[in-house]
C-alpha cells in the first residue's frame, strides 16, 4: 500500500513510485523474489514519494513517468539535484525512443518499458546497482549513433518537443480539452494555449485540427506497437 515504509537491514532498499496498484504489487513481488532486494516503501504520487524518500533514503527509486498530473521526470530531476548519489530507474509505458534519453538527461540511470519489466527489472536493478546505465540494446545503439554525430534511423520529430510540451501533446491525443489539460497539469489555460502553439510550430502543423489528428495518430500508433499498454 502507498505509505508503507519498512527498513530491512543488509538488503538493497528499493522504493516504488507507481500509481497503478496492481502493477505496483506485481513489480514488488518480482523484485522481492531476489533475496538481496527489499521494497522498503511505495507511493502513488510525487508528493507522497518525496516526503517518504527524503525522510528515509533508500538505495534506489523506481519511478513511473505519468503520476497524477505530474511527470515522474520532475521527481527524477529533483532527486538528482538534492541527492546526487541516489540511484533512479524509470519504468514506463511511454515510447523508449522519445523518453529514454530524456530520463537520462534528468538523472535516471536506466529506462525500461513496462511490457518488458517482467524479464528485465532484476537485470536493470543489478546493472544500476553496479554503477552502469541500463537501456535496451536498440536504445543504446541509437544514443551511440547520436554521440558520434550521426542520425538515428528511428529519430522522430517529437524529439524536438520539451518534456512539458510532450505531456500536453499526449493529453491532446487522449481527447482532453485545453481546460481539462490545464486542470490536470495545474497550469493556466493561457499557458496550455502557449504550449499548443509551440507544438504546432515545431511539428509544422497549420491548425488545431491537424494538431489533434497528429496527437491521436501518435497515441494509436503507440498502442498498436505496445498493446499491453491499453
Amino acid at each position: 500500500m502507498p505509505g508503507k515504509n519498512i527498513k530491512t537491514d543488509n538488503k538493497y532498499q528499493i522504493f516504488l513510485v507507481e500509481d497503478h496498484p496492481i502493477f505496483r504489487r506485481g513489480l514488488r513481488d518480482l523484485i522481492e523474489q531476489e533475496s538481496a532486494f527489499h521494497v522498503c516503501g511505495e507511493a502513488d504520487n510525487i508528493g507522497k514519494a518525496w516526503d517518504m524518500i527524503t525522510s528515509n533514503l533508500p538505495d534506489m527509486v523506481i519511478i513511473d513517468i505519468s503520476l497524477d498530473g505530474r511527470s515522474g521526470l520532475e521527481l527524477t530531476k529533483q532527486l538528482k539535484d538534492e541527492y546526487p548519489g541516489l540511484q533512479t530507474l524509470v519504468l514506463s509505458m511511454h515510447e523508449e525512443s522519445i523518453y529514454a534519453e530524456r530520463a537520462l538527461q534528468v538523472g535516471a540511470r536506466g529506462y525500461i518499458m513496462k511490457h518488458e519489466a517482467i524479464n528485465l527489472i532484476v537485470d536493470a536493478i543489478n546493472a544500476v546497482r553496479a554503477g552502469k546505465v541500463f537501456l535496451s540494446d536498440k536504445m543504446t545503439s541509437e544514443i551511440l549513433v547520436k554521440m558520434v554525430g550521426g542520425t538515428s534511423k528511428s529519430s522522430l520529430p517529437l524529439e524536438c518537443l520539451t518534456n512539458r510540451e510532450l505531456e500536453v501533446f499526449e493529453l491532446i491525443g487522449q481527447g482532453s480539452t485545453t481546460r481539462e489539460i490545464s486542470e490536470h497539469l495545474n497550469l493556466s489555460t493561457k499557458t496550455i494555449g502557449t504550449y499548443r502553439e509551440r507544438i504546432k510550430e515545431k511539428l509544422n502543423l497549420r491548425n488545431s485540427a491537424e494538431l489533434y489528428q497528429r496527437a491521436v495518430q501518435w497515441i494509436e500508433q503507440r498502442h498498436t506497437q505496445n498493446p499491453a499498454d491499453r
